[in-house]
Formats: C-alpha cells, sequence, structure tokens
C-alpha cells in the first residue's frame, strides 16, 4: 500500500484545514510514493516508539502530538527531535501527525473522552467562527436532483446532526448565448428563459474546491452560474472543547475519584469542592486553560483539562469547580481514536497501537 493512500484517507477524514495556526499536521516526513508495511499510532513520537516501529516492522508512524512542531533551519542532530528526524530519513520511516485538526473535530479527541467517562448529549465548547459559507446556484429543473446530490456528497449540507440539508425554489433564468458559445439549450443571439431550481446549502470554507468541482461536474450548462456568501454563523461540528452530561447528578469527590481511576491519573489539583454536586461537565484534553471562560459561560459545574497555572484556579472563584488531570492522562485514549479511524478504511492492513507510555510527568 501506497504512503498516500493512508495520507488521503486520514486528510479527508480529519481534515488538516481544522488545525490552529500554530500547528503543524499532515505528512511531515516520507515520501507519498513509498510503500507502507505497517502503522504504529502513538501519542508522542520518542526513541522508544521508534524501536518499536521497528520491531514491528511499521515504516509508518502515525502520532497525535507532531514530531516536528516549531521551524526547523538545520538538522544536525543537536537534539532529541533533530535525531529522530534524521533517523526517520535515513532508515526511510514516514512521520504523519493528527493534532489539533483531531481535537477540533466534532468525533474527535474531546468526543472520545466525553464518551471514557460516561458524558452524554456532548456539544463543542467553543465552535469556531467565519469558517462557513453558503453556496447558491441554479440549474434546470431537471438536473436539480443531480446537482444537488453532487455538491450535498461532496460535503455541503451538514446542520449538527443532519446532513444533505438544503432550501429550493422555483424561477426562470435567462440568457444569451453569444457568439463561440455553445448553449445547453436555446439558440445563440437569441434570449432564452428557462425554468430553474434554486439551491442554497451551507459548507465549511475549507471544502470550498472539491464543492465548486463536484458542481461543476453535475451541472449542465456550459458557464455555471453560483455565488459563495461567508457566513457570520459558528461552526457547531468544528471547535475547541466539549461541554455535556451525566445521566445523573453526582458528588463532585465521588466524580473526580471516577475520573482519577478511569484516566488512572497520579493526583488531581482542582478548586474547593465544598461538597458540590455536578452533572454538567465540560472538559477539553491535553492543554486547555483558555476554555476556562467559556466553560462558565455555558454553566458547567466543573471544568476538566491539563496545564493550569497556579493563577488560573482563581478565575472561576466559587462558580465552577475546575481540576487539572494532566495533560498527558487526558488525551492518552487519542491513540486508540487514530487506530478506529484507521481500522475503518484498512481492515485487513497492519494497525498497531504502541504499547509504550510517553507520559514524562511521575507521581509520587
Amino acid at each position: 500500500m501506497l504512503l498516500s493512500e493512508i495520507t488521503s484517507y486520514l486528510s479527508n477524514e480529519i481534515p488538516t484545514a481544522l488545525q490552529e495556526g500554530y500547528d503543524n499536521c499532515g505528512l511531515l516526513i516520507g515520501d507519498p510514493d513509498m510503500g507502507i508495511t505497517g502503522i504504529l499510532v502513538c501519542l508522542d513520537i520518542t526513541v522508544e516508539v521508534f524501536e518499536e516501529a521497528k520491531q514491528k516492522n511499521c515504516n509508518l508512524i502515525v502520532s497525535h502530538h507532531p514530531l516536528i512542531f516549531s521551524g526547523i533551519k538545520s538538522l544536525t542532530g543537536r537534539d532529541e527531535t533533530e535525531r529522530l528526524v534524521l533517523r526517520a530519513i535515513r532508515e526511510n520511516v514516514a512521520v504523519f501527525a493528527l493534532h489539533t485538526n483531531l481535537d477540533n473535530h466534532h468525533k474527535g479527541v474531546n468526543y472520545f473522552l466525553c464518551e471514557k467517562l460516561g458524558i452524554e448529549s456532548i456539544e463543542i465548547l467553543r465552535p469556531v467562527a467565519d469558517k462557513l459559507c453558503k453556496l447558491v446556484t441554479y440549474c434546470p429543473t431537471m438536473y436539480a436532483g443531480k446537482v444537488r446530490e453532487a455538491i450535498l456528497g461532496a460535503g455541503a449540507g451538514h446542520i449538527g446532526n443532519y446532513d444533505f440539508c438544503s432550501f429550493n425554489s422555483n424561477g426562470e433564468g435567462t440568457f444569451r448565448a453569444q457568439a463561440g458559445a455553445n448553449p445547453f439549450v436555446g439558440e445563440q443571439g437569441k434570449v432564452q428563459v428557462e425554468p430553474e431550481m434554486r439551491i442554497e446549502t451551507i459548507f465549511p470554507d475549507f471544502l470550498e474546491n472539491k464543492i465548486v468541482a463536484a458542481l461543476k461536474q453535475a451541472h449542465p450548462y456550459e458557464e455555471v452560474a453560483f455565488d459563495i456568501y461567508p457566513l457570520k454563523n459558528s461552526n457547531f461540528q468544528v471547535g475547541a472543547g466539549m461541554v455535556g452530561m451525566l445521566p445523573q447528578e453526582i458528588g463532585a469527590e465521588d466524580f473526580l475519584f471516577q475520573v482519577k481511576a478511569e484516566l488512572k491519573v497520579g493526583s488531581i489539583r482542582h478548586t474547593a469542592l465544598q461538597n458540590k454536586k455536578v452533572q454538567r461537565v465540560a472538559l477539553c484534553g491535553g492543554s486547555g486553560s483558555f476554555l476556562i471562560k467559556d466553560a462558565m459561560r455555558c454553566n458547567a459545574d466543573i471544568y476538566m483539562t491539563g496545564d493550569i497555572k497556579y493563577h488560573n484556579f482563581f478565575i472561576p472563584g466559587n462558580k465552577m469547580i475546575l481540576a487539572d488531570i494532566g495533560h498527558y492522562e487526558s488525551e492518552q485514549f487519542t491513540k486508540e481514536l487514530i487506530y478506529t479511524i484507521l481500522k475503518k478504511k484498512f481492515t485487513t492492513f497492519a494497525l498497531f497501537i504502541s504499547g509504550v507510555s510517553t507520559n514524562p510527568v511521575n507521581y509520587l
């Protein structure tokens, strides 16, 4: 199997366009035309993970955290990252990363963590704004079904838990074919009045080229009339963090003990519990202090994430419990998630989940 087949599938399932501006997702090392013998999925790439990949005959490592995160101006092996990059190139091992694009996906890291903790009715905590567009196009009425199916099949028309959403209205289109035109209906030099369907739908901006290509491929006209408008609406399918409900209210201390056991957390740092009960839970895997106020705005009883700084614990006061459950601990199931995504497509291929714990934090 070629590397390009795998990377194309992953990029379609979890688009790189969903990543944050500072991130570095996608194919980091490797020739797209190289043959792949096996895939090892991991959270971080370390020397131990690299050795594991070699032992399992895997020449593609798919990680959550990118091996190459910031710019590298030279490769001299002066630190572990550069040494691993050099080794990957030398030993022809490809490296692919699914990081904040997987964090921001509505069925990504945070959704998977919510499922592990029994959280239901899940919504994105901070949906992205200014990333939706509206497509309006016109086509002969008898071709409306074909055109609509093409653009919706290309990814337009998703609203919450619904897909293939569109609005359609009948009208009349007019045009006059000029010299050199090859009109689908009508004649050169004569005004044509044609019964047409107006089709409206929405789509995420990163799919624009794909959707327009599908529209032009399905449309019968030589010149396709369409408009694209940027929308101010938030895209509730993409964004940071998650919020949802526990099946029933539970004491805050009991809930944190459950989280501690489920995630195998060495310790949980938290604000005062004061015999509070919790049911509405917000969370963000990894470093999510930037979402504390978002969790408060959505009336969460508790917000859980990792890497919380001392002064951030003051932010919620007594309005919400804040708990640091660890960066690694909150993202550890990402390996399972990536494996599941790959297994859905490559059912018989050699796929492995790394057995190496890359958590650099230890607890006494």
